[in-house]
């Protein structure tokens, strides 16, 4: 498989919703994100509400790019990850900016990986690459249709490598995404995104 995996074109913007078994997951793809990626990366991990997310802190020490936590109205910085702070809605926004919302939870999560994965499929278009990972509920299903349908790339992790199915089999049930892929192989993928960005 090495070397074979290839998107079907530019990539301008990158989208990932996780939830329970998500976290196993982003320490294996955020390692193979290239410190020359130009590409600002959006993440949903759900989160307990009540508690100050530790994701940043977490990640730093996995990725080659900056990693901070989403901020109300601020400017979208190519080659930065970004996390949804705790009990908040991330949106992209025009500009690009990112958006916070209160707005009521989406499948019992705040943020959800619906709301951020619909905006940002507004924003970018085609342009947008959205990856749906291991997690117990619905979340993400209806936002990776709508990128689909919105021309923009789509990878779901298959549910035989989760550690959590229910979130990739039920994006499986509304929509055929680009790729179904096991961790290892999303993580080629990006890997090679610097050549898939020119």
């Amino acid at each position: 498989m090495k070397g074979e995996l290839r998107l079907p074109h530019r990539v301008g913007a990158i989208a990932i919703g996780a939830s329970a078994g998500g976290i196993e997951s982003l320490t294996v793809l955020l390692p193979a994100l290239s410190e020359a990626l130009p590409l600002p990366v959006f993440i949903v991990q759900h989160l307990t509400r009540e508690r100050p997310s530790l994701l940043v802190g977490l990640f730093e020490g996995y990725c080659k790019l900056p990693v901070c936590e989403a901020t109300d109205n601020a400017p979208v910085e190519p080659g930065t990850v970004y996390f949804a702070p705790p009990d908040y809605h991330l949106l992209i926004d025009t500009g690009p900016r990112i958006a916070l919302s209160v707005d009521p939870p989406v499948h019992y999560s705040r943020p959800s990986i619906d709301v951020l994965f619909e905006s940002a499929i507004d924003q970018y278009g085609s342009l947008l690459l959205a990856i749906l990972l291991s997690g117990a509920n619905e979340d993400g299903a209806a936002g990776i249709k709508a990128v689909h349908e919105g021309g923009g790339m789509t990878i779901v992790q298959d549910p035989g490598s989760a550690l959590v199915p229910a979130m990739p089999t039920a994006a499986l049930a509304l929509c055929e995404p680009d790729f179904i892929l096991d961790v290892a192989g999303i993580a080629e993928l990006l890997a090679a995104l610097p050549e898939s960005c020119e």
